[in-house]
């Protein structure tokens, strides 16, 4: 469900990749084809955090593996690319905290600057690395990472960066030269990044909409 309401979003293409926490030593994730043709019942990649990908699972899926080892918290991993996300990327920017949904990356997520794919341990525990206790991270030219305690709460989230993104880019194009940009403060962006009033709950919903699989959750 994840990773279609991603795809229906236009968040990932033919590259992508979801995955969720099942214990201490492993997590799944989604199958190695675009994420919109994921059909109900199609059955997810066991991974071991601490053993060899299985051959079947999609290389970058290394960047999961090191996530989930140094960060208990973590139940869900999304992998996409937003595109208002990845245009800014190319000139090395990511999203500041300028609107509620900007708000949960205060005061804007880390850039990993390289655009080569995290296919090796090395490259991938670099990513968990820059990421430390945030919610997101950029990949300059290859799109970005988000992580939640629940794989709805990654999606969510990778709905939110993409719209951080978009504001970001319109804003820079109608900017004064003689006016800085606007910019939540610390306080205000802690106050605003609340999940109270089930806002994720309702984020989830509208993602899902449609979709030909139940719920578990629901």
């Amino acid at each position: 469900m994840a990773g279609r309401a991603l795809a229906r979003e236009g968040l990932v293409g033919a590259y992508g990749h979801c995955s969720a926490r099942i214990n201490d030593d492993h997590f799944i994730v989604s199958p190695a084809r675009p994420l919109g043709l994921v059909a109900p019942g199609d059955p997810c990649i066991e991974v071991a955090m601490n053993r060899p990908l299985p051959p079947e699972a999609a290389g970058e899926v290394r960047i999961h593996q090191a996530v989930y080892r140094r960060r208990p918290d973590v139940g869900g991993i999304c992998r996409a690319q937003p595109p208002s996300v990845m245009t800014l990327s190319v000139a090395r920017i990511t999203p500041r905290a300028r609107h509620g949904f900007s708000s949960y990356f205060a005061p804007a997520p880390p850039l990993w600057d390289d655009p080569a794919l995290v296919r090796d341990e090395a490259s991938a525990s670099g990513v968990a690395e820059a990421l430390r206790d945030r919610p997101a991270i950029v990949l300059r030219g290859n799109g970005c990472l988000t992580v939640g305690a629940t794989i709805e709460e990654a999606t969510v989230l990778c709905w939110f960066l993409e719209d951080s993104a978009r504001v970001e880019l319109d804003l820079r194009q109608i900017q004064n030269p003689a006016s800085p940009l606007s910019e939540l403060s610390a306080a205000e962006a802690v106050r605003r990044a609340t999940w109270d009033g089930a806002l994720l709950d309702r984020m989830w919903a509208y993602l899902t909409r449609d979709d030909p699989e139940p719920d578990p959750a629901a």
